[in-house]
């Protein structure tokens, strides 16, 4: 129903600081089309693509490509869904959006907006290994269940937290109680933390904030993005 992953859509006022962020990182910049009237530019490590929005009104997004949107609406309307986000018309770029129970947004355009970049399966950024988009939610039985039903494998499991891992062929995502984890990040694996963190040194890059207080802060570091994106750091417990 949902289509290909895109992007993770983001919120950043200063595009250009952003950029440069996560070109610390190790991350490539993709060419982008004219799809929106704003500053856009998008980046990837190969597993996770963002896009860097320069629009103050712009939300926070999981962002999909669904080449026949017209059917996926047909689809969505049957299924009582309320759209927030409504754009069809010829003189418009075609985009439906929704938000998930937990209030995560949906968000469906009907084309790539950038081009895709040929990355090596080994070349991992400095940050370490992705693995998951982590959303915070209300209730983890209801989300899994709504996630599986767009196409998501869900599966139960301890670490970092207890959480549900949703899989899917483009993208995973982390469902946690909103009570441990207050705000969407991206989580990467670290084989090691301080090696990590001394890696990141070199870069100029260190951590700007404490991580959740559930999380073993032995084995844990959280970056923060000029944009405001979290990127939580998890090494495997010794």
């Amino acid at each position: 129903m949902l289509g290909r992953f895109l992007e993770l859509s983001l919120p950043a006022p200063d595009v250009q600081a952003s950029l440069e962020f996560y070109a610390k990182l190790g991350f490539a910049q993709a060419q982008v089309g004219e799809a929106w009237p704003h500053a856009y530019a998008v980046v990837t490590d190969g597993r996770i693509t963002l896009g860097l929005h320069a629009a103050a009104d712009w939300p926070l997004a999981l962002t999909f490509v669904r080449p026949d949107l017209l059917k996926a609406l047909e689809a969505l309307d049957e299924l009582g869904v309320r759209l927030e986000i409504r754009r069809l018309a010829g003189d418009v770029f075609n985009e439906i959006g929704w938000r998930d129970p937990s209030g995560h947004l949906i968000r469906l355009l009907e084309a790539r907006t950038y081009s895709p970049v040929e990355r090596g399966a080994l070349d991992l950024p400095r940050c370490g290994f992705f693995a998951e988009i982590a959303l915070p939610c209300e209730d983890l039985e209801i989300s899994k269940a709504y996630w599986e039903f767009l196409g998501f494998v869900g599966i139960e499991e301890q670490d970092p937290l207890p959480h549900v891992s949703c899989t899917s062929d483009h993208v995973d995502l982390g469902l946690y109680a909103s009570g441990a984890l207050k705000r969407g990040c991206l989580r990467y694996k670290v084989d090691g933390l301080q090696a990590a963190l001394a890696n990141l040194s070199e870069a100029g890059i260190a951590p700007r904030a404490a991580p959740p207080p559930a999380l073993d802060r032995s084995r844990t570091a959280l970056l923060t993005a000029p944009e405001g994106t979290p990127i939580l750091l998890t090494a495997a417990p010794v």
